[in-house]
């Protein structure tokens, strides 16, 4: 085991920060030794926090919540003397940071409210911005061991008051993300593709860090986490407690935290928490590669293929319901009527036919009889047996067609008749 030095520092949790933070560490030629609620392959694991704090002056500590920070210093008490920098970046409530810095002070130990802004491409390049507040004796003294993770350190105050001011970013952070998906609901409804939206903010005074990075995500759905749902949710959380206590109402922080509520309810606490966009997208994301019914891809915003799809989709008509009985007789007789109606229809076409037919046979008739010459010597016919004139002849050989015409309007006019009577009987039966 190596000997405790100057140069020794601890790190305690290996999430998506505190590993990046110890390879840092180690670049910067600090000699590092870990501790992980959950075993990991890293150099120098020890096996317990007490351990660990015996083997080094400076620890940081980054853990999730505000139980496992209290858990950690309570688990160091035994091995802290006045040598040791206790650093907390916990983002947690003012008030356990107070107690956790309690615990280390009884045992003559130096504490640092220490919270960070930064995700993880940050905490990579080693760009991470810590808020600081606590004895500035024990600040210089770790100073050197916080620049080798950041870009900056912002002095806030007394312990307790840096953790408000990271509560208070986290809640623009949020609300930030809550509107920018707020932002592509109403985009994607007026029928307007998300990068008009992203290439709109680029040049707009409302971008930030923040939309520069998340907003891309939100399109694509890419929610690899660099600061996971459950760990906003938890920050936003502990502001709405924070906001009560004073008597506050904050609108844009409890939006932001009922679509992160959604997201964990879902199932996705550890994805990024830009992923609360799905809150506006419960049928697919901005950018989602959907399959097309022939089998292939295509880029679309949700709902745009369920849209057209609808308009085309037969539309399903309710069963019929069961006709009333009371209402029985007078529909029966309405129906009757319009079979009766669509038969004279049939029979009038016939009718007409037949009426065409006659006549060009007797006009065929009257074109072929021999004319009567004058000059013939014959005995006039008697008066009864005078041939006919054309107009006689075809008045006569079209009567029955006329006479047909007749009886079929006249049976029209009744079936009519029958059947305005049955929709009347049925109306007032209704």
């Amino acid at each position: 085991m190596s000997r405790r030095t100057q140069k020794n520092v601890g790190v305690i949790g290996l999430g998506i920060i505190g590993r990046r933070v110890a390879d840092n560490l180690r670049r910067r030629g600090f000699q590092v030794f870990v501790w992980n609620r959950t075993p990991r392959p890293y150099p120098n694991f020890v096996g317990s926090p007490s351990e660990l704090a015996e083997l080094c002056d400076f620890v940081q500590i980054f853990v999730s919540d505000d139980e496992a920070l209290l858990q950690m210093v309570q688990q160091m008490k035994p091995a802290l003397s006045a040598q040791h920098v206790i650093m907390a970046h916990s983002t947690v409530a003012p008030h356990t940071m107070r107690n956790a810095a309690e615990f280390v002070q009884r045992r003559g130990a130096h504490f640092l409210d220490a919270p960070f802004t930064g995700s993880k491409v940050a905490a990579e390049k080693a760009e991470l911005v810590y808020y600081v507040a606590g004895d500035d004796a024990a600040y210089k003294r770790a100073r050197a061991v916080l620049q080798a993770s950041s870009k900056e350190i912002i002095e806030i105050g007394e312990i307790g008051q840096a953790t408000t001011v990271k509560i208070a970013t986290n809640m623009v952070t949020a609300a930030t993300v809550q509107a920018a998906a707020e932002a592509l609901a109403l985009v994607h409804h007026s029928g307007l593709g998300a990068e008009k939206l992203a290439a709109a903010l680029r040049g707009n005074a409302s971008n930030s860090g923040t939309l520069t990075m998340k907003l891309p995500k939100m399109i694509e759905g890419d929610f690899d986490p660099h600061f996971s749902v459950k760990h906003m949710l938890k920050d936003v959380q502990i502001a709405a407690r924070m906001a009560r206590s004073y008597g506050l109402t904050l609108g844009a922080t409890e939006a932001a935290r009922d679509s992160l509520l959604d997201e964990a309810d879902s199932g996705r606490a550890d994805q990024d928490f830009c992923s609360l966009v799905r809150f506006f997208f419960p049928e697919g994301l901005p950018g989602e590669i959907s399959q097309t019914a022939e089998g292939g891809a295509q880029q679309t915003l949700n709902g745009v293929d369920e849209e057209a799809a609808a308009q085309v989709r037969p539309v399903e008509r309710p069963p019929t319901a069961e006709p009333r009985a009371e209402a029985a007789p007078a529909e029966r007789k309405a129906e009757e009527a319009l079979e009766a109606s669509a038969e004279i229809a049939e029979n009038d076409e016939v009718t007409d036919r037949a009426a065409e037919d006659r006549r060009d046979e007797t006009s065929a008739e009257i074109e072929q009889a021999p004319a009567k010459s004058p000059d013939l010597d014959e005995p006039d016919a008697p008066a009864e047996a005078a041939l006919p004139s054309d107009d006689d002849t075809v008045q006569s050989a079209t009567r029955p067609a006329d006479q047909a015409i007749e009886a079929r309007d006249s049976e029209r006019d009744s079936v009519a008749a029958t059947q305005d009577a049955a929709t009347q009987d049925a109306a007032t039966q209704d």
